[in-house]
């Protein structure tokens, strides 16, 4: 006794196949289609009024463009999956550079902390973490932590230097530190290492800092 995928006797509870699950989309005819009806054309022309030549050539040569109509659009298809793989790759081949995201902007909320990320490319010795507004006055100043090179997370409760509550909105993070070496440089939020790369619903991600951003939104790879 045959036994389907759930256990049940299939001469009883197997799947059948009716006339329907196995008609095939006519809607449109393929150059065989327009073959068979040239050739069923001949066969059944009046003797004593053969079909003129000119005319047969007329549709051998329609026939010969939806050939090579077909051959064209699989060609297009071939080519676009390969460029789709290029793509997957080159953005694979990202991984480990620094991907710039175009923006060192930060929102803060009235009433809530505003935590965010900044990398930075060599080992901090001393420095300080700006807090700018949009006219790109300093307002606050955060001393930055000393460490390895890394990704470091940072925290603004929204008071300036003077400790007063400031206008909910958006302000910028800028870092300048110094080197156990004593070079003095800088960083900003919004640059940080490619460490993997995701692929979802066609859409290619890569992961900076703690989370993933979609590809398009990186202006510059380096």
């Amino acid at each position: 006794m045959a036994i389907n995928s759930v256990g049940l006797d299939a001469s009883v509870y197997g799947d059948y196949t009716t006339t329907a699950d196995v008609v095939k989309d006519k809607t449109s005819l393929s150059n065989d289609d327009f073959m068979t009806l040239l050739l069923v054309e001949l066969q059944n022309q009046d003797p004593t009024q053969p079909t003129d030549t000119e005319q047969i050539l007329t549709q051998t040569s329609q026939l010969a463009t939806l050939e090579a109509t077909d051959k064209t659009n699989k060609a297009l298809e071939d080519l676009a999956t390969t460029l789709a793989a290029s793509s997957d790759f080159g953005a694979i081949s990202a991984i480990g550079k620094t991907a710039d995201l175009g923006s060192n902007a930060i929102t803060y909320t009235d009433g809530e902390t505003t935590s965010f990320e900044m990398y930075f490319p060599s080992d901090v010795a001393s420095g300080n973490v700006e807090i700018l507004d949009v006219n790109g006055n300093v307002i606050k100043t955060i001393s930055a932590q000393t460490g390895d090179a890394g990704i470091y997370t940072y925290t603004w409760d929204g008071t300036d230097t003077a400790g007063n509550a400031v206008d909910e909105g958006m302000y910028y993070a800028t870092a300048s530190y110094t080197t156990a070496a004593g070079e003095d440089l800088t960083t900003r939020v919004g640059t940080y290492p490619i460490e993997s790369v995701r692929f979802d619903a066609g859409e290619t991600y890569v992961k900076v800092g703690s989370g993933y951003v979609p590809l398009s939104t990186v202006v510059e790879i380096y």
